[in-house]
Protein backbone atom coordinates (compact mmCIF):
# COMPACT_ATOMS: atom_id res chain seq x y z
CA UNK A 1 0.00 0.00 0.00
CA UNK A 2 1.07 3.56 -0.65
CA UNK A 3 0.12 6.63 1.36
CA UNK A 4 1.35 10.05 2.43
CA UNK A 5 3.82 10.16 5.32
CA UNK A 6 2.44 10.34 8.87
CA UNK A 7 4.19 11.19 12.16
CA UNK A 8 4.11 7.51 13.16
CA UNK A 9 6.47 6.79 10.22
CA UNK A 10 9.28 9.08 11.36
CA UNK A 11 11.36 6.67 13.45
CA UNK A 12 10.97 3.74 11.05
CA UNK A 13 11.88 5.76 7.96
CA UNK A 14 14.90 7.33 9.66
CA UNK A 15 16.04 3.82 10.61
CA UNK A 16 15.55 2.50 7.05
CA UNK A 17 17.49 5.41 5.56
CA UNK A 18 20.35 5.14 8.05
CA UNK A 19 20.67 1.37 7.65
CA UNK A 20 20.80 1.69 3.87
CA UNK A 21 23.46 4.39 4.02
CA UNK A 22 25.49 2.36 6.55
CA UNK A 23 25.36 -0.67 4.23
CA UNK A 24 27.08 1.35 1.51
CA UNK A 25 29.53 3.16 3.76
CA UNK A 26 27.66 6.43 3.30
CA UNK A 27 27.03 7.08 6.99
CA UNK A 28 29.32 10.07 6.74
CA UNK A 29 28.86 13.84 6.88
CA UNK A 30 27.61 15.23 3.59
CA UNK A 31 24.85 12.61 3.18
CA UNK A 32 21.21 12.36 4.27
CA UNK A 33 22.48 10.31 7.24
CA UNK A 34 23.18 13.55 9.06
CA UNK A 35 20.25 15.63 7.78
CA UNK A 36 18.88 17.53 10.79
CA UNK A 37 15.28 16.68 9.86
CA UNK A 38 15.79 12.96 9.22
CA UNK A 39 14.07 11.96 12.46
CA UNK A 40 11.02 14.12 11.75
CA UNK A 41 10.35 13.67 8.04
CA UNK A 42 6.60 14.15 8.48
CA UNK A 43 7.34 17.72 9.64
CA UNK A 44 9.65 18.35 6.69
CA UNK A 45 7.21 17.06 4.06
CA UNK A 46 4.22 19.12 5.18
CA UNK A 47 0.94 18.81 3.29
CA UNK A 48 0.17 21.85 1.18
CA UNK A 49 3.81 22.79 0.67
CA UNK A 50 6.06 22.16 -2.32
CA UNK A 51 7.11 18.90 -0.64
CA UNK A 52 5.62 15.44 -0.49
CA UNK A 53 6.71 12.06 0.88
CA UNK A 54 5.18 8.80 -0.29
CA UNK A 55 5.41 5.81 2.04
CA UNK A 56 5.25 2.16 1.05
CA UNK A 57 3.67 0.10 3.84
CA UNK A 58 3.30 -3.56 4.71
CA UNK A 59 0.03 -5.30 5.56
CA UNK A 60 0.18 -3.82 9.09
CA UNK A 61 0.50 -0.24 7.75
CA UNK A 62 4.13 -0.07 8.88
CA UNK A 63 6.58 1.81 6.65
CA UNK A 64 8.90 -0.42 4.63
CA UNK A 65 10.20 2.30 2.32
CA UNK A 66 9.44 5.57 0.66
CA UNK A 67 10.44 8.45 -1.55
CA UNK A 68 10.05 12.19 -1.35
CA UNK A 69 10.09 15.29 -3.47
CA UNK A 70 10.79 18.93 -2.72
CA UNK A 71 10.72 21.97 -4.94
CA UNK A 72 14.17 23.27 -5.86
CA UNK A 73 15.44 26.43 -7.50
CA UNK A 74 18.28 24.60 -9.25
CA UNK A 75 16.25 24.47 -12.47
CA UNK A 76 12.97 26.10 -13.54
CA UNK A 77 9.78 24.26 -12.47
CA UNK A 78 11.87 21.55 -10.85
CA UNK A 79 11.47 19.20 -7.90
CA UNK A 80 14.20 17.14 -6.30
CA UNK A 81 13.62 13.43 -5.85
CA UNK A 82 14.71 12.69 -2.28
CA UNK A 83 15.25 9.81 0.10
CA UNK A 84 14.31 6.78 -1.99
CA UNK A 85 14.93 3.85 0.35
CA UNK A 86 13.49 0.40 1.04
CA UNK A 87 14.07 -2.27 3.65
CA UNK A 88 16.21 -5.11 2.29
CA UNK A 89 13.27 -7.53 2.07
CA UNK A 90 11.49 -5.22 -0.39
CA UNK A 91 14.43 -4.75 -2.75
CA UNK A 92 14.59 -6.47 -6.13
CA UNK A 93 10.80 -6.56 -6.58
CA UNK A 94 10.35 -3.49 -8.76
CA UNK A 95 9.13 -1.38 -5.83
CA UNK A 96 11.84 1.24 -6.24
CA UNK A 97 10.73 1.74 -9.83
CA UNK A 98 7.11 1.93 -8.66
CA UNK A 99 7.98 4.52 -6.00
CA UNK A 100 9.89 6.67 -8.49
CA UNK A 101 7.05 6.47 -11.01
CA UNK A 102 4.50 7.46 -8.40
CA UNK A 103 6.57 10.38 -7.08
CA UNK A 104 7.14 11.61 -10.64
CA UNK A 105 3.38 11.53 -11.19
CA UNK A 106 2.84 13.47 -7.97
CA UNK A 107 5.47 16.01 -9.00
CA UNK A 108 3.72 16.53 -12.34
CA UNK A 109 0.37 16.93 -10.55
CA UNK A 110 1.99 19.59 -8.37
CA UNK A 111 3.07 21.49 -11.49
CA UNK A 112 6.72 20.48 -11.69
CA UNK A 113 8.16 19.84 -15.14
CA UNK A 114 11.52 18.39 -14.17
CA UNK A 115 12.92 16.07 -11.55
CA UNK A 116 16.48 16.43 -10.25
CA UNK A 117 18.33 13.99 -8.00
CA UNK A 118 21.65 13.42 -6.31
CA UNK A 119 23.16 10.00 -5.67
CA UNK A 120 26.49 8.24 -5.31
CA UNK A 121 28.31 5.85 -7.63
CA UNK A 122 28.42 3.16 -4.92
CA UNK A 123 24.60 3.03 -5.05
CA UNK A 124 24.80 1.09 -8.31
CA UNK A 125 21.26 -0.25 -8.21
CA UNK A 126 19.87 3.26 -7.76
CA UNK A 127 22.05 4.70 -10.53
CA UNK A 128 20.92 1.94 -12.90
CA UNK A 129 17.28 2.49 -11.94
CA UNK A 130 17.46 6.22 -12.60
CA UNK A 131 19.18 5.74 -15.96
CA UNK A 132 16.61 3.12 -16.99
CA UNK A 133 13.80 5.56 -16.13
CA UNK A 134 15.14 8.32 -18.39
CA UNK A 135 17.23 10.36 -15.98
CA UNK A 136 20.22 11.99 -17.65
CA UNK A 137 23.57 12.51 -15.96
CA UNK A 138 24.39 16.22 -15.57
CA UNK A 139 27.39 18.12 -14.18
CA UNK A 140 27.41 18.78 -10.42
CA UNK A 141 25.33 21.93 -9.71
CA UNK A 142 27.29 24.48 -7.66
CA UNK A 143 24.48 24.66 -5.07
CA UNK A 144 24.71 20.99 -4.04
CA UNK A 145 24.05 20.48 -0.31
CA UNK A 146 25.13 16.85 0.15
CA UNK A 147 28.79 17.25 -0.62
CA UNK A 148 29.50 13.51 -0.60
CA UNK A 149 27.11 12.81 -3.48
CA UNK A 150 28.91 12.51 -6.81
CA UNK A 151 26.25 11.76 -9.44
CA UNK A 152 23.54 14.21 -10.47
CA UNK A 153 20.60 13.52 -12.75
CA UNK A 154 17.79 15.46 -14.39
CA UNK A 155 14.63 14.29 -16.13
CA UNK A 156 11.91 16.18 -17.96
CA UNK A 157 8.53 15.05 -16.65
CA UNK A 158 6.23 16.88 -19.03
CA UNK A 159 6.47 18.64 -22.37
CA UNK A 160 7.63 22.17 -21.72
CA UNK A 161 5.19 23.46 -24.36
CA UNK A 162 2.10 22.45 -22.32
Amino acid sequence: MYREIQPKDNAKLADIIRKNLEAYGLNVPGTAYFDPGLDRLSDIYLPGSDRYYLVLTDDNDEAVGGVGLAGTDLFPECAELQKLYLIDEMKGKGLGRELVGRIEQKAAEMGFERMYLETHTCLKEAVNLYKSMGYELIPRPKEVIHSTMNRFFLKTLVDGNK
